[in-house]
């Protein structure tokens, strides 16, 4: 079990390796994600330099208790918001990154694609499924920020827990959306895809929560979308027996 999310985990490497022999895709996928990090490190930073007075806000009810007590709780609340913070940010950070990044990563993934061998390609779902599915990220992240915010009102581990269930949430939604434009190229609809993906959900959560730790690391989104856009187009290959094979070859004589 174990073995399958680290396999999964993996190519995320192997999308570094596709990319560096084609450093312009790299470079090309980085553009929306670099625009979209600049507001969003905006907002960040407003966020921290408000926490006093937001954790105030958050907890009025303390402002009679003794400082141990209040101050406890407030610090607490200020590390819950902050994780909180950042966990909605990767998530908006990737939602909107890959709604009006498409263009983009429609040449990172093709020509992930072209370096792994020929197959025959179809159309991705197109711009429109694109803004459904990066809004519907969004919402997961909202939704896991807003668990991650109650928890601080239990200190000290109660963030650390959310944290990890975040990444977990975040990751499995993450890996769907990544692998989804190569499958659709392939044919698979939404339902199709879904069954596809579930002897397979351990090697796919893998890539997935890989992906979405590194997107935690600051300026991490920017530089990794690329490589894992380009490590998904890979992990469908080799979930493809067909393809597999033809990839294997190709980049064998590479």
């Amino acid at each position: 079990m174990v073995r399958d999310y680290l396999d999964g985990a993996a190519f995320l490497g192997r999308g570094w390796q596709l990319l560096r022999r084609r450093p312009g895709l790299f470079v090309l996928g980085m553009v929306p994600a670099f625009l979209v990090w600049l507001v969003l490190a905006g907002l960040f930073v407003l966020l921290v330099l408000n926490l006093g007075g937001v954790t105030a806000w958050l907890t009025p009810f303390a402002d009679g208790w003794p400082d141990p007590l209040r101050d406890l709780l407030r610090w607490g609340l200020a590390i819950a918001v902050v994780v909180a913070a950042v966990l909605l940010w990767t998530a908006t950070f990737t939602g909107i990154t890959l709604t009006v990044g498409d263009p983009f990563y429609e040449r990172v993934w093709r020509g992930a694609e072209d370096l792994l061998g020929p197959v025959e390609l179809g159309d991705g779902f197109g711009f429109w499924e694109s803004v459904r599915d990066g809004l519907k990220l969004m919402l997961v992240g909202l939704g896991i920020a807003l668990l991650v915010l109650a928890s601080g009102f239990v200190p000290v581990v109660g963030p650390v827990l959310a944290l990890a269930l975040g990444v977990a949430l975040s990751g499995r939604m993450l890996a769907r959306d990544l692998v989804e434009n190569p499958l659709a190229a392939r044919g698979f609809d939404k339902a199709a895809q879904a069954r596809f993906l579930e002897p397979h959900r351990r090697r796919v959560h893998g890539f997935g929560m890989v992906c979405q730790a590194c997107f935690l690391v600051p300026f991490g989104g920017v530089v990794m979308m690329p490589a894992a856009i380009a490590g998904a187009t890979a992990l469908v290959r080799d979930l493809l027996p067909d393809e597999r094979a033809q990839a294997f070859v190709k980049q064998s004589r590479a």
